[in-house]
């Protein structure tokens, strides 16, 4: 599998923020990088036709599909979704490349290691097209869906329940650019690192959810179909991730 880049200053330096404000600091901004995600969707097809999987014909009665108006984006993975389900492999190669360097970074984040994040993200997608044909549209995103399945993986991996979140140095890129004023020396104390080390102290379900929503950069929504909550719990979770982050703070922040 093409190894994805799992720098994630964006939604780091948003968690930055937050954390910050939590803790009763109040910065400006922080700038940050773009991300990247491979194009995988040869494998993707290629993984498709392989397993032949049979499709699942037409939508059925009482399916939800998300409201595609005014997103052509939405409307196009929609499509693709259905077409995949009727055994288009192209279709699912599309979709492997939209949502592999999402799932993957999710993995990397909860599992701390590469090798592991890459056997399990391929999992997950063999375990979708597998299950396409039982696919139902209920309002919820694809993405959701397969964030689901690796949830389930990385729950079978630890039966122990001892969940660890470790990313090492090498795999991040602190952009912690200088500010004018006083807050410089806080923004400098608070490393991508230093956020890190203290988000995987969390609990396991505050871990997942600053991960989908900061480092995945999901919705509020989207968040909630991923962890099977409602919109209102994922919202008081995500308040008692940040709090309880920002009392992490290292010596000299916030």
């Amino acid at each position: 599998m093409h190894r994805v880049d799992v720098r994630v200053d964006a939604g780091l330096s948003a968690l930055r923020i937050a954390v910050l404000y939590a803790a009763g600091v109040r910065v400006a901004s922080v700038p940050v990088a773009a991300t990247a995600s491979p194009a995988a969707a040869l494998h993707g097809r290629l993984l498709a036709e392989a397993l032949d999987v049979g499709g699942a014909g037409p939508r059925r009665g009482g399916e939800q599909p998300p409201d595609t108006a005014d997103d052509p984006e939405t409307a196009r993975l929609v499509a693709l979704v259905d077409l995949a389900r009727a055994g288009d492999a192209d279709a699912f190669g599309q979709l492997y490349d939209h949502y592999l360097s999402t799932v993957y970074r999710f993995l990397y984040y909860r599992l701390g290691s590469h090798q592991l994040a890459e056997d399990l993200t391929s999992e997950t997608f063999f375990r979708a097209l597998r299950s396409l044909s039982g696919f139902k549209w209920q309002g919820k995103d694809f993405g959701a869906w397969l964030i689901t399945i690796s949830r389930n993986l990385v729950a079978d991996h630890y039966k122990s329940g001892r969940n660890r979140l470790e990313v090492t140095t090498d795999d991040l890129s602190d952009h912690d650019t200088a500010m004018s004023g006083p807050e410089d020396d806080v923004i400098a104390g608070l490393t991508n690192q230093a956020l890190l080390d203290g988000l995987r102290q969390l609990a396991t379900e505050q871990q997942e959810c600053l991960v989908l929503r900061f480092l995945q950069g999901m919705s509020i929504a989207e968040t909630a179909m991923a962890l099977r909550r409602t919109e209102g719990a994922v919202k008081q979770l995500q308040l008692r991730a940040v709090r309880n982050l920002a009392k992490l703070l290292p010596d000299g922040v916030g």
